[in-house]
C-alpha cells in the first residue's frame, strides 16, 4: 500500500501504472488505432501473445432467440421493426446483422481500474466504458467490468450494441433539409449529474464537453446545446446522463406525431407457424 492507499504495483504516480494505460489514458498494447487492438479482435496485433488467433474463421451465427430467428431468416427486414414493438434484444449478432461492416463505430471513452478489500490484500480490475452508433440515429453505451482490459472492452462492446437505441432528431426553426438537432428540450439523470440538451440552429456544431460530444456525434446529433449540472467529473454518470437524454428524444408526442397510427402485428404474431415449425 502506498501513501495514497492503492498498491503500487497496479498505480504509478498519475494513478494509473504505464503497463495498463499510456499517456493516452489506454496502452497501445491493448488498444489500436480504431479503438480495439487488432491481436483481440481477430487481427495480427503487436505485442505479447503475437499472431494468437490468426487463421481463425468467424463462426457462422446460430440464433438461440425467437428474435434472433427471425432476422436470420429474413423475418424481419429493418431494425426499426424490432424498436417499433419494444422487442428486447438479447444477442449482439442481431445488431451487426443490420449495421454490417464499418457502418457501426465504437469508442472506448474510458479505463478505470476499480479495487476491492480481500483478506489477502487488493483486488484489482477494470472498468471499461465504450459507445457504438452509426452517426444516423442510433447510439449505445456499454459498462463492464473484468481482470483484463481487454477482456472488459470486448464485453463492453457487447453490452453496447445491446443496449443500443433509436434517437429522433429534429429542426430548429425551418424544416429544411435532414433533420440535425434534438427535437425538443430533454433531460437526463445518472447519480448527480444531470445533463440538458436544447435544440440548436444549424451551423452552430455540438456544444459539450468532451466526453458527451462524441456520444452525440455517434448518435447523428449535428447541432445542439447542452447545459450539465453536478459532479460531471464521474465520466461514467455523465456519460449515462447524456445517453438517458438522448433516449428520451422518442418520449415525447409532438404534433406531427398526432394522427392516427395502425400498428401492424407484432413479429412474434405474423410469423408465429414460422417459430412454431423451427421451435429447437
Amino acid at each position: 500500500m502506498g501513501s495514497s492507499g492503492i498498491n503500487a504495483e497496479y498505480m504509478g504516480s498519475s494513478g494509473i501504472n504505464a503497463e495498463y494505460m499510456g499517456s493516452s489514458g489506454i496502452n497501445a498494447e491493448y488498444m489500436g488505432s480504431s479503438g480495439i487492438n487488432a491481436e483481440y479482435m481477430g487481427g495480427r496485433g503487436r505485442g505479447r501473445g503475437r499472431g494468437r488467433g490468426r487463421g481463425r474463421e468467424k463462426e457462422e451465427w446460430v440464433p438461440v432467440t425467437k428474435l434472433g430467428r427471425l432476422v436470420k431468416n429474413q423475418k424481419i427486414n429493418q431494425l426499426e421493426d424490432i424498436y417499433l414493438f419494444s422487442l428486447p434484444i438479447k444477442e449482439s449478432e442481431i445488431i451487426d446483422y443490420f449495421l454490417q461492416g464499418d457502418e457501426l463505430k465504437d469508442e472506448v471513452m474510458k479505463i478505470m481500474p476499480v479495487q476491492k478489500q480481500t483478506s489477502a490484500g487488493q483486488r484489482t480490475r477494470f472498468k471499461a466504458f465504450v459507445a457504438v452508433g452509426d452517426s444516423k440515429g442510433h447510439v449505445g453505451l456499454g459498462v463492464k467490468c473484468a481482470k483484463e482490459v481487454a477482456t472488459a472492452i470486448r464485453a463492453a462492446i457487447t453490452l453496447a450494441k445491446l443496449s443500443l437505441i433509436p434517437i429522433r432528431r429534429g429542426y430548429w426553426g425551418g424544416k429544411l433539409g435532414d433533420p440535425h438537432t434534438v427535437p425538443c428540450k430533454v433531460t437526463g439523470k445518472c447519480g448527480s449529474v444531470r445533463m440538458r440538451l436544447i435544440p440548436a440552429p444549424r451551423g452552430t456544431g455540438v456544444v459539450a464537453a468532451g466526453a458527451p460530444k462524441k456520444l452525440l456525434q455517434m448518435a447523428g446529433v449535428d447541432d445542439v446545446y447542452s447545459q450539465a449540472t453536478g459532479s460531471t467529473r464521474t465520466m461514467g454518470n455523465f456519460l449515462k446522463a447524456c445517453y438517458f437524454a438522448l433516449a428520451k428524444t422518442y418520449g415525447f408526442l409532438s404534433p406531427e406525431l398526432w394522427q392516427d397510427r395502425k400498428f401492424p402485428k407484432s413479429p412474434y404474431q405474423e410469423h408465429w407457424d414460422f417459430l412454431k415449425e423451427n421451435a429447437q
